[in-house]
């Protein structure tokens, strides 16, 4: 409860819903954030933001899955992330699993 005076802090989720996602950079931020509850990885960066035809976003997301030494053979995965309108995790999934020092094929 508030002290009278005080304004009450809303949650992330909360505001989300109440003005939906506002841009590509939003987007992936709500991806990122969501992720990380779920898969327990270091993320290292997203890769691709684009507006669904619903009116969502899919986000790529760039994650550290195994580190090794040397840096180069540590494995990386790219995990595609559907997002609603409001910015709500619909789905998620690994496109992609590589080392991180291979070239793009």
């Amino acid at each position: 409860m508030t002290e009278p005076g005080e304004r009450r802090r809303r949650t992330t989720s909360t505001a989300t819903r109440e003005r939906g996602v506002r841009d590509a950079r939003d987007a992936a931020r709500h991806a990122a954030d969501a992720l990380s509850e779920l898969i327990r990885h270091h993320l290292e960066g997203v890769s691709a933001v684009c507006r669904s035809q619903d009116g969502g976003w899919t986000v790529h997301v760039d994650v550290l899955e195994v580190a090794r030494i040397p840096d180069t053979t540590s494995l990386l995965a790219t995990y595609e992330v559907g997002l609603d309108a409001a910015g709500d995790l619909i789905q998620y999934r690994r496109i992609a699993r590589y080392r991180r020092g291979a070239q793009d094929q």
